[in-house]
């Protein structure tokens, strides 16, 4: 890996530094980040085009226990948090006008969801305490902790069959995912860790289950938090707990976009026995684009992911059979919310993918 490329994993730094730019410029500068992410990084990822170096197995070692890159991600937690915090003080304080708002809003889940989740998610497969804890605590700040069960004991079991809530499937619009992947993931998580507390001999209604946990945290942070700023102005100040829901949703949104485009149509074949085929880099979408994946820590890389879950994001490699998206998330993310414009861009690619699937050897 370059220098170059190294350095680079820092441009996602860059989208919280632009909303605090337009918050502070105000007017249609609220506008600034989704404006950047969803206008600007498109046309990067045009003329800048893929990159699918892996790194050499010399250096793979060495690169996989480098302490900057596992920093950049700690570092991150603390960084969401201040945006987070800071937020809420302006709301407290300034009236936004409505034309302003959405821009302000969706800037803000753009930094706890577009990259926060994402950190998240890189975290939350790490073995590491201190990782797993900060990956919950992102979590919590989008009113979504039950994803840290859910993804690692769920969907990464059971990615790619009907099974799975996160897994899209051929002809199934967004919004239709939508209410299948947040229900069906949260019911999953239940079942998950009800199974988990049967198996340890362990109460479902005690302190113990996570999900009760994961349910009420959320609550006692923003509640506080709420609590602290009202004291402070001697009022209660509502416009706080409103961001919070709203940016929490629009956050978890911005994630299930993700899994929709990156599971979209891709089903593994039944053995003889009854079993599904092993996760192969067949089984998830793939971009290469340079840009976004910088911003997103090589989340876009995500079959190799999905094969090697535990490896660390500056490491994750490109494979030549992995379906390829036509462009980066950010666009990707833009299109899926026109079905028809999706389904006439993915359908023939999901086609073609079920054509090499038949040439491609089942393990």
């Amino acid at each position: 890996m370059s220098k170059l490329k190294k350095i680079g994993f820092l441009l996602a730094f860059l989208v919280p530094i632009l909303w605090c730019l337009g918050v502070w410029l105000g007017g249609f500068w609220h506008y600034l980040t989704p404006v950047f992410v969803f206008v600007f990084i498109p046309i990067l990822d045009y003329f800048i085009g893929a990159d699918s170096q892996n790194v050499s197995d010399e250096v793979f070692e060495s690169l996989n226990k480098d302490r900057y890159f596992k920093a950049l991600t700690l570092l991150w937690v603390v960084v969401q948090l201040g945006i987070l915090l800071y937020a809420f003080y302006f709301v407290a304080i300034n009236a936004i006008a409505p034309i302003y708002l959405p821009g302000f809003v969706l800037g803000l889940a753009l930094v706890t969801g577009g990259i926060g989740i994402t950190v998240g998610h890189e975290l939350g497969h790490k073995s590491s305490k201190l990782e797993r804890f900060a990956a919950q605590v992102l979590y919590m700040m989008v009113c979504y902790m039950h994803f840290h069960i859910e993804h690692n004991r769920g969907h990464h079991v059971r990615v790619a069959t009907l099974e799975d809530p996160a897994t899209s499937h051929k002809r199934e619009t967004f919004y239709q995912f939508w209410f299948r992947s947040v229900i069906g993931g949260w019911q999953s998580a239940w079942e998950l860790e009800k199974a988990r507390l049967q198996k340890a001999n362990l109460k479902l209604w005690s302190r113990t289950n996570m999900m009760l946990w994961y349910s009420i945290l959320p609550l006692l942070f923003i509640g506080s938090i709420t609590l602290v700023f009202s004291l402070w102005f001697g009022e209660f100040v509502w416009q706080i707990s409103a961001l919070f829901f709203v940016q929490s949703i629009l956050a978890f949104t911005l994630l299930e976009q993700v899994n929709y485009i990156e599971h979209y149509g891709i089903l593994r074949r039944k053995k003889e026995n009854g079993r599904y085929e092993r996760v192969n880099p067949l089984h998830s979408w793939n971009a290469n684009h340079l840009i976004s994946n910088l911003f997103l820590f090589h989340l876009q890389r995500h079959s190799d992911h999905h094969t090697y879950a535990s490896k660390r994001y500056q490491v994750l490699a490109h494979h030549d059979e992995s379906p390829q998206l036509p462009s980066g998330y950010p666009a990707m993310i833009l299109l899926c919310l026109v079905p028809n414009w999706w389904f006439k861009k993915m359908d023939p690619l999901l086609e073609q993918w079920e054509k090499t699937r038949e040439e491609y050897k089942m393990t």
